[in-house]
């Protein structure tokens, strides 16, 4: 039974959607909300555990506070191996990294874009860093998402405002980002 209404529930409110109109569906006696973002994502390595409705939510925190209208992105979660090749066939890197980011297509009110994260060197940074690495993982997937939408971190000042950004996001999941850096910065 697919049956249209407004979302309004407590669950709703606690994600921030009072005050916005999205489509709810019920399918099978169960609420669907269809938002105007499409997250997908693919589980190519299990080193970590991936908590997809999370990562999904940060995703999800970032493009609507970044104001972006409608968003196709795909995350996806894979191994030092993989990202190693990413990193060097499109970026000429020869290493393997946290975190890539690809904005496929940014139109003035819609996105397309790409994030993959290592939970390879999820799980070896949190480990060093003693820290969780689902929320090194999930570090990682923000990061790349406030690329897509545009901060940037090579100048030092970038870098600083993109951090604050990365600890604000955070913050909502009761996540405080350690970072290899001492000052953080």
């Amino acid at each position: 039974m697919l049956k249209s209404q407004v979302a309004a529930s407590p669950r709703a409110a606690s994600r921030g959607l009072i005050g916005v109109s999205y489509p709810c569906f019920l399918i099978e006696g169960r609420p669907i909300i269809a938002t105007p973002y499409q997250i997908s994502l693919a589980v190519e390595c299990a080193r970590v555990a991936v908590d997809a409705g999370r990562l999904r939510r940060a995703v999800e925190l970032i493009l609507r506070q970044a104001e972006v209208e409608r968003a196709i992105i795909s995350l996806a979660v894979v191994d030092d191996p993989t990202i190693h090749e990413l990193n060097r066939r499109f970026l000429a890197h020869d290493y393997a990294t946290d975190v890539l980011s690809f904005a496929l297509d940014d139109e003035d009110d819609a996105l397309d874009g790409e994030v993959i994260v290592s939970a390879d060197t999820a799980a070896t940074t949190a480990e060093r860093l003693n820290v969780r690495p689902e929320d090194e993982l999930l570090l990682y997937v923000v990061h790349g998402t406030l690329h897509l939408v545009g901060y940037d971190d090579l100048e030092p000042e970038l870098k600083t405002m993109m951090r604050r950004r990365e600890r604000e996001v955070l913050a909502a999941f009761d996540v405080a980002p350690v970072y290899e850096d001492e000052d953080g910065d």
